[in-house]
């Protein structure tokens, strides 16, 4: 499947923002059910041409968690808008629900939850205070392909949210690729004009706005056609290799695993990372590396410490449950192709970093 689909990408020569594109847009409207699907070149520049295109700009205000990968921030700086930082629920390490109104000013236009790790933010709280102050709610959802909020898909509870491709994603390319998505007619108008320099696809002499070059590559378009056949059963592979984690690890009292908050509004969690709070960590990372295992750090400096947000006035001390998570957070290997005899071997160093010495 995903050979044919290269060859007829390579037989075609037409290798950005074509056919087999314009395909995947619309498999993914059918599988998210999306009235638009707007592919681009990467979730970063899908973020950025999200909230140009819903209308956020210089002098606005975006509350968005100080946990998270650094592009749910930087997109809000990009468009000349100022983020606005809060703290995280230590349980889904998205948006704390309950300082979300203190964070709110008369500049605020939007909230930016971000759906990390194998849940989704507590969204009909999110959505009640956004109706509220009359704000736009712009996901970043780009790790949560396939998880729903009252049959919703992420990304579609709000106005406008946006899918990662990146090869470690659930759904992941060859290499780069973004996608937004949206009910919304006139968000993806702008987006489809912003993607291509500010034209119309079919006049491509006018620019109408000054936009971007984020076209999404055939080729990457063409792998994810192929790989999306089997979301649902990489979906299972990973919760089966989560469950084994679980039961794996329940005995160490230095590792808390994954806890999903149960809400009836959110349906199964997907697990795009196995992540793991732990006593020692960057030892245990160190350790875990001496022997072969790779493991992944989340997030070692939250956003509003990092220098590059100095201006914003922000003091370490002011996220407590974000600093915390900094440094207790790990994700552990997890992939569709990993055994269970990996499983094994990566419970076992970690029993004995804890259990052996290693640690002293």
């Amino acid at each position: 499947m995903l050979s044919s689909k290269l060859d007829e990408v390579i037989d075609r020569g037409q290798f950005t923002n074509g056919p087999t594109v314009k395909e995947l847009e619309r498999e993914l409207e059918l599988f998210t059910g999306a009235k638009y699907a707007i592919g681009v070149g990467n979730a970063t520049e899908a973020l950025i041409i999200m909230l140009r295109a819903a209308g956020i700009g210089p002098g606005d205000e975006v509350i968005v968690p100080c946990f998270t990968f650094f592009a749910s921030a930087s997109s809000v700086a990009h468009v000349g808008a100022v983020p606005v930082f809060c703290d995280i629920d230590p349980v889904t390490y998205s948006l704390k629900v309950d300082e979300i109104e203190s964070k709110i000013t008369e500049r605020t236009k939007a909230i930016m939850p971000v759906h990390l790790f194998s849940q989704m933010a507590d969204m009909v709280s999110i959505c009640k205070i956004a109706k509220k102050y009359n704000l736009l709610v712009l996901e970043d959802s780009a790790e949560a392909i396939s998880m729903f909020n009252n049959g919703v898909h992420a990304g579609l509870v709000g106005q406008a949210g946006v899918l990662s491709f990146f090869p470690t994603k659930t759904l992941g390319a060859m290499g780069d690729a973004g996608m937004i998505i949206t009910n919304d007619d006139n968000i993806a108008e702008h987006a489809r004009l912003l993607r291509i320099h500010g034209q119309e696809e079919n006049d491509l002499g006018i620019h109408k706005v000054v936009g971007y070059n984020s076209r999404m590559d055939d080729i990457q378009a063409s792998v994810l056609l192929g790989r999306l056949k089997y979301l649902q059963e990489d979906i299972a592979k990973r919760a089966y290799l989560t469950s084994l984690y679980n039961k794996l690890l329940a005995d160490l009292s230095q590792v808390q695993i994954p806890i999903i908050k149960e809400r009836r509004d959110v349906a199964n969690p997907v697990y795009y990372v196995y992540l793991i709070e732990v006593e020692q960590r960057d030892d245990l990372v160190t350790y875990l590396s001496s022997v072969g295992i790779g493991t992944e750090t989340y997030y070692p400096t939250p956003l509003h410490i990092q220098p590059c947000f100095s201006y914003l006035g922000y003091e370490y001390g002011s996220m407590p449950n974000a600093e915390l998570a900094c440094t207790r957070t790990l994700g552990l290997p997890l992939y569709p192709d990993l055994t269970e005899k990996e499983v094994h071997k990566v419970s076992e160093e970690i029993h004995r970093f804890y259990g052996n010495g290693v640690n002293k």
